[in-house]
């Protein structure tokens, strides 16, 4: 088939517009066009009054050959790259050793679905409890403040993505087109099939748990076995060489090829393998809070007349500012018709997150606004950065009212050095509640220096942006790992054969796309030594 780019058509185009661009960028007769598909369909709204949807297409004709020659100078139009997905290896039918994967997000989830459909029957550690019972224990949170340490928003089926925006796309390089493979056994598992073109795909927490669900029904059906609540106590290490793991209740399961895909918040995991001497170094990462506006207004300040436009959906954005005392300040994980949601994983600490349903359908609109920082801001250890988190949220904790309730801020106010004392014309969405205060004490001075500074920057790039009762949610901490696991070009620790880090967890990773690439990244790496031993 022949790929077109960059074809470009008004927003209220008909039905018949695609196959008349079609026919008029191939110079072809309509008798030559044997059909088309869309590989892709994006917008550019840069001009609110001309919004534009920009399509790349596979298309097929009986002059295929003829136009590939024609246009070779072109490079908006050739030949359809083969995106099938080809496995690397097959497991021997001698094949003696199962391979571990601990952790069951979108790094373990399909690196223990690759494993299974090569016939390698992995066995998948996940240390909280299945997606349904999860969500139980995570709405119980919300509604009673009963926070379960094993199974909340950062720890069970699906990993701390099955509750986001459940955002499908990244911007990490893909030319083995493994994205695709990820999609297409998310359509196979319920996911709309619009996920597989759209430009800026999203799935949504409810629909994710019964995909989950469905992917983890087919590993079982191809021998793997996925076990609940089995967290990893301990790893066992002998001259270099992972040989099994130790389970919480004592059990010990033998293995000389172990994916770890624990997610970003396995704090107690980071330390048993540092203190087992598995190398680890501390790495950049970001804090900030929550921003929530009401998504009438974000829809308006980006897609002006067409807000509402049902191929436009709520509107997003992305912003980044450099500020004057050297740090930058970003939006991240946007999440548009959602709401802010509470995401801790240990008592007595607060920490936020954003969420939306398929629909996007929620009043506000919101996303982090983070500082990056890096290892010379928490100086110590590969471990220093968990601890400033840590410290971070058991502050939040305090200026919340140590009952699980978030601190939090109008804008107005913080951008005056002012407490706030009532809310204005926006509504929190934050479960199980709020308080308002000052949170100027609730980041580092040069944290709250730089949003202030970046916030009225945002407002000219987003009218409405540095809105007086927009509210400030804090604090987002676990924007990623703040530790790297090293590993080499095998994808193996770079000093401990057999071990496989992978994922957010192990800072390889930063989404369900990128995660979830990674996982197949790993499990091709540990079928292909498996063969080989």
């Amino acid at each position: 088939m022949i790929r077109i780019s960059n074809l470009q058509l008004p927003l209220d185009h008909n039905d018949q517009a695609l196959n008349l661009a079609i026919l008029a960028r191939l110079s072809i007769q309509a008798d030559d066009l044997l059909g088309y598909v869309v590989h892709r369909r994006g917008y550019d709204a840069r001009k609110k009054s001309n919004i534009v949807l920009i399509y790349t297409l596979d298309v097929n004709t009986n002059q295929n050959e003829r136009l590939l020659a024609t246009f070779a100078d072109d490079q908006l139009i050739k030949i359809s790259p083969d995106m099938s997905y080809k496995f690397v290896a097959k497991a021997r039918a001698n094949v003696q050793q199962r391979p571990l994967v601990i952790g069951f997000g979108p790094c373990g989830l399909l690196a223990g679905l690759v494993l299974a459909q090569m016939g390698y029957k992995p066995i998948i550690l996940e240390r909280g409890a299945a997606v349904r019972q999860r969500t139980k224990d995570t709405f119980g949170f919300w509604r009673k403040k009963i926070l379960n340490t094993e199974s909340n928003v950062q720890f069970g089926e699906g990993g701390a993505g099955t509750f986001s925006d459940g955002k499908l796309y990244t911007q990490v390089k893909d030319p083995n087109h493994y994205s695709r493979k990820v999609l297409a056994e998310f359509v196979s598992a319920g996911a709309p099939e619009e996920i597989l073109f759209v430009s800026k795909p999203h799935i949504g927490t409810f629909r994710l748990v019964s995909m989950v669900e469905k992917m983890r029904a087919q590993i079982v059906e191809l021998g793997g076995q996925i076990r609940f609540d089995a967290r990893v106590d301990e790893v066992h290490i002998n001259d270099g060489q992972i040989n099994g793991v130790t389970l919480a209740g004592g059990e010990v399961i033998h293995s000389n090829h172990v994916a770890l895909a624990i997610g970003h918040s396995a704090r107690d995991t980071f330390k048993m393998l540092f203190d087992k001497n598995v190398y680890i170094e501390a790495k950049p990462f970001s804090i900030g809070f929550r921003i929530e506006h009401p998504q009438s207004a974000i829809d308006e300040a980006r897609f002006g007349k067409n807000a509402g436009n049902e191929i436009l959906g709520a509107a997003d954005y992305k912003l980044v500012h450099h500020c004057d005392n050297g740090r930058s300040v970003y939006s991240f994980c946007m999440c548009p018709g959602g709401t802010v949601v509470a995401a801790a994983s240990e008592p007595h600490q607060v920490v936020t997150n954003g969420m939306s349903q398929y629909s996007r359908a929620e009043r506000n609109a919101n996303s982090a606004i983070v500082v990056g920082i890096d290892p010379s801001d928490y100086p110590g250890d590969a471990l220093a950065g968990i601890e400033l988190q840590r410290q971070l949220e058991r502050n939040a904790y305090q200026l919340g009212g140590e009952n699980y309730d978030a601190p939090a801020q109008k804008v107005g106010d913080f951008l005056k050095g002012k407490s706030s004392e009532k809310l204005g014309s926006v509504e929190p969405s934050y479960k199980p509640g709020i308080k308002l205060t000052d949170l100027s004490g609730a980041l580092p001075d040069f944290c709250i220096e730089a949003i202030r500074e970046a916030i009225p920057v945002f407002n000219r790039k987003v009218k409405g942006f540095a809105l007086a009762d927009a509210l400030l949610t804090g604090v987002e901490t676990r924007t990623s790992a703040p530790i790297c696991i090293k590993r080499g070009k095998d994808m193996q620790s770079i000093n401990t054969t057999g071990l496989y880090p992978a994922g957010e967890g192990a800072g390889y990773a930063g989404g369900i796309m990128s995660a979830a690439i990674d996982g197949i990244k790993i499990a091709e790496a540990m079928a292909l030594s498996m063969n080989q031993s």
